[in-house]
């Protein structure tokens, strides 16, 4: 819920009073370090990136900054930590190369910018951000400006945009190289000794997780982005849902008190072919609906989905934030107070997550873990975990 008016008793009846016609502006950031498997010895790592990402952000948000400037502050601040999976430290391809996925979305304009499979950039959100920006300035010759640009195209588009470009090398980290030589040794072994599938190793995809950000900003505005340096071991040139329009991140502001904004994690192929984060967005249109129910029926529609393309474990994270109608003001006032809502739903072991805003500002950062059955009362298939987070101090 959004922070309430002034209510000590030594407050000036007048002073009161004029908190309650003008209410302070709300200000909320929530982000998260994807869906996956997160061993015990890294929760500490992971929570501090959560917890900077977040007291970053909310510094942002104090000096005006609108929602979509702060979601890619947010997700920069992620892209530049090694102990996740995006920019530098993000996984690297079967050839060796570190090549990523970013996107954001604003809720209030539907803007949307991304790139795929980029190497050599330093926060490949940013390029997305730049690409919105581009969008908005007239052609010349009339040209429609992209949404997605992927490869070389997106280098140097964001060298000509005075993005930092560095040396490819750079992005890799000394555990995503420690990491590569493993498990290509073991791939390389299996092609002259075949393994059943029982004889699998475990471990490849504990780090496929993606990074992403959810705003809400001063003006009562939605963002949402997400950034990933994809599966490791994958083929140069894929890219993940991470990139794609209505698959990582999708945003949406209809009206003064009605909004939602998610970031997307998981197994991107799946979820590109769901159009998970969209799917959302579009069930959160039916103001009848419960968030609960709708992140429930998305993701049994998301397992069954897996289900029949052959996915037993499916993996997929979702990191919402709804506007909601809250009450109306004092009487004889019409505005309407907008309330937050902040929920996590996922399939997967883990997902880690952290949130800050201004009636809070101390980030909260948590690993949520599934149970080994689900708490979706009535729900036979994978284990899936859905919850409401507290935003009040209480």
């Amino acid at each position: 819920m959004i922070a309430s008016a002034a209510t000590a008793s030594n407050v000036p009846e007048d002073s009161r009073l004029r908190h309650e016609e003008e209410p302070q502006p709300f200000h909320l950031v929530a982000v998260h370090g994807g869906a996956g498997f997160f061993a015990p010895s890294e929760e500490r790592e992971v929570k501090r990136a959560l917890r900077l990402a977040c007291a970053t952000s909310l510094r942002h948000l104090q000096s005006g900054k609108c929602a979509v400037d702060v979601a890619t502050e947010a997700i920069s601040v992620l892209e530049d930590q090694e102990c996740l999976n995006a920019g530098y430290g993000s996984n690297l391809t079967l050839d060796g190369k570190v090549e990523c996925d970013a996107s954001i979305m604003d809720g209030e304009t539907g803007d949307f910018g991304s790139v795929g499979a980029v190497s050599g950039v330093k926060n490949p959100i940013g390029v997305a951000r730049s690409i919105i920006e581009y969008s908005k300035v007239p052609d010349p010759l009339g040209r429609l400006p992209p949404l997605t640009l992927v490869g070389e195209g997106a280098k140097a588009f964001a060298s000509s945009s005075g993005l930092p470009v560095i040396p490819p090398e750079e992005l890799k980290s000394p555990r995503a190289i420690e990491e590569w030589v493993r498990w290509k040794t073991r791939l390389d072994e299996s092609q002259s000794h075949p393994l059943s599938h029982r004889d699998l190793p475990g471990g490849l995809h504990d780090r496929q997780d993606t990074v992403g950000a959810a705003v809400w900003d001063s003006t009562g505005n939605l963002a949402a982005g997400v950034s990933s340096g994809g599966l490791l071991l994958k083929p140069p040139g894929r890219v993940g849902e991470a990139a794609i329009f209505g698959a990582g991140c999708w945003a949406l502001r209809s009206g003064i008190s009605s909004g939602m904004a998610c970031s997307v994690s998981g197994s991107g192929e799946y979820i590109i072919r769901t159009s998970l984060a969209k799917s959302v967005g579009d069930s959160l249109q039916d103001p009848d609906i419960d968030t609960h129910e709708v992140l429930k029926r998305t993701l049994i529609g998301f397992c069954k989905n897996c289900e029949r393309w052959g996915e037993h474990d499916p993996n997929a994270g979702i990191l919402l934030l709804t506007q909601e109608v809250g009450e109306k003001g004092a009487e004889g006032q019409s505005h309407v107070q907008p309330v937050a809502r902040l929920w996590c739903a996922f399939t997967s072991p883990a997902m880690a997550i952290a949130f800050a805003s201004s009636q809070d500002p101390n980030p909260k950062a948590m690993i949520l873990r599934r149970p080994s059955g689900s708490n979706v009362k009535g729900f036979k298939g994978p284990p899936m975990y859905i919850s409401a987070l507290p935003l009040s101090r209480n």
